[in-house]
């Protein structure tokens, strides 16, 4: 006599969901041999249905970028949105295609983005903080998230 016994596929919203996690500021090169400031944001995510990441531009999907950044400066006490001309001011960025294979269809991870600043000036205003959020094939869009206040003059992880 033999027991088998099947794990229940777990279920999850079919919207993606986002957690900031950290933010990590270092000092690097970048490909030219030139000192520059980076970052690199770090986040959890859940779909319940796994259709995250786009392949090429040219793959049949309207959009060329799933992850949306809005960068804020702080003035005094104040944090307000970059305009579109400010060195720092980051691009969408593009999530590579995912595919889980299998029957249960849940994607479940963390996603790492690698900012290098390469106009920092540490003469001015340097903390910062992003809001970002990610999309979905279907279109569906997870919540927005803002990270922990960063200060780039400070090498270190931000929680």
């Amino acid at each position: 006599m033999a027991i088998v016994s099947c794990r229940k596929i777990q279920s999850l919203p079919d919207t993606p969901h986002i957690e900031f996690t950290s933010f990590n500021v270092f000092d690097t090169t970048d490909i030219l041999g030139n000192d520059c400031k980076g970052g690199r944001l770090n986040f959890y995510f859940e779909d319940g249905d796994g259709d995250l990441g786009l392949n090429a531009p040219d793959d049949g999907y309207p959009d060329s970028v799933n992850m949306f950044l809005t960068l804020y400066r702080k003035s005094g006490t104040t944090f307000s949105v970059v305009p579109e001309n400010d060195p720092l001011d980051p691009s969408d960025y593009r999530i590579p295609y995912m595919n889980p294979t299998g029957q249960n269809k849940i994607l479940k991870g963390t996603i790492s983005v690698t900012f290098l600043y390469l106009f920092y000036q540490p003469e001015n205003t340097d903390t910062i903080k992003y809001e970002f959020s990610i999309k979905d094939r279907a279109q569906n869009f997870s919540e927005t998230v803002i990270t922990a206040e960063i200060q780039l003059s400070v090498n270190g992880t931000y929680l």
